[in-house]
């Protein structure tokens, strides 16, 4: 290598370092990307949260249930009949780490027309539900509980056939219950039980005509000898008692769920140890999303409840009873 060229070599190399370097440099940060607006935008991602947080949730069920059967020329016989009804449940919930509230809105109404009969009614049922409760730690699934029921229905009832004298009225009877107790919930398996040492039970019956015969419970008027009232009859009786009651839920097969749903209550004061019963079982059967099937039993015990029957004209007390209704039906169901 000549004297020159040694220079030039240098130089070349020289060259050659800060090219590579600045070509490190363009490539590793760009001139047109802002350093601060990237990390502005990090931070963001990572510390953004929702604007509110609802600890509300709602659920709200409708449906109509028909059935029909008609006869023409049929030799075996039989009567052409229609049924419909009407069933609502509304849930209203608030949860948070240590506190809920349940709120349930629960009605059915059925008609039946059979052919040659008058329009008679199947079934009738508002029921109003809530529940507050409160723990003191997310450890324990028990929780300090108060429980409000009422309980009525939307018209008159009927001892078919005859349709002149009802048996019961909205409001004639109508039930509540308020108590305080203890909760146990447990979210997963769907699963409520409640224990209440004290439960006012206040029954109401707000038709004159019921309350003067004392029925459900309800003090009755006092006649004299002539059959003239000296008292009418009271319109509200009060218990206080134990109330315990339980909801249970679950899938037993692929569309096929059991619901279960029980409450006992017994007086302190009158007949203590007398268990008023209200047991529902039901089975709710998913054909798809809009059509389901449901099929069930009601059994009701109360002493306050007289069985009354009438044969050729003449009412016959029959005293409490066990009292049982089936549910058989299939329709169209929406769920929002």
């Amino acid at each position: 290598m000549t004297f020159l060229t040694k220079p030039i070599a240098v130089l070349f190399l020289l060259f050659s370092i800060c090219g590579f370097s600045q070509i490190k440099i363009i490539t590793s940060k760009p001139d047109n990307i802002n350093e601060n607006k990237i990390d502005q935008a990090l931070t963001t991602i990572i510390t953004s949260k929702p604007d509110t947080i609802s600890y509300w949730s709602n659920k709200n069920i409708l449906g109509i249930d028909i059935s029909e059967i008609a006869f023409v020329n049929w030799s075996a016989g039989g009567t052409s009949s229609i049924t419909g009804l009407v069933r609502g449940h509304l849930q209203r919930d608030y949860k948070d780490d240590n506190q809920m509230w349940s709120n349930e809105l629960i009605f059915r109404y059925g008609m039946n027309k059979q052919e040659g009969v008058e329009l008679r009614k199947t079934d009738d049922v508002f029921k109003i539900n809530s529940t507050y409760g409160y723990r003191k730690d997310t450890l324990s699934n028990w929780y300090h509980s108060a429980k409000f029921n009422f309980n009525t229905q939307f018209t008159d009832g009927y001892n078919y056939p005859n349709t002149k004298d009802p048996i019961s009225k909205p409001f004639a009877p109508a039930y509540t219950f308020l108590g305080i107790g203890s909760e146990y919930i447990y979210k997963p398996e769907k699963l409520n039980v409640y224990l209440s040492p004290l439960t006012l039970k206040n029954t109401v019956v707000l038709d004159q005509t019921l309350a003067d015969s004392g029925a459900y419970g309800v003090k009755k008027a006092v006649y004299d000898e002539e059959g003239n009232i000296i008292s009418k009859g009271e319109q509200s009786k009060t218990e206080l008692g134990i109330l315990v009651s339980s909801y249970f839920e679950r899938e037993i097969l692929t569309n096929i769920t059991i619901k279960n749903r029980l409450s006992l209550y017994t007086d302190y004061l009158n007949n203590f140890g007398n268990i008023d019963v209200d047991w529902q079982l039901y089975a709710d059967l998913i054909v798809n999303e809009y059509v389901k099937a449901n099929v069930g039993c009601n059994l009701v015990y109360d002493e306050d409840i007289d069985v009354i029957k009438e044969e050729n004209g003449v009412k016959i007390n029959e005293g409490a009873k066990v009292q049982l209704k089936q549910v058989l039906g299939i329709g169209l169901e929406y769920v929002f």
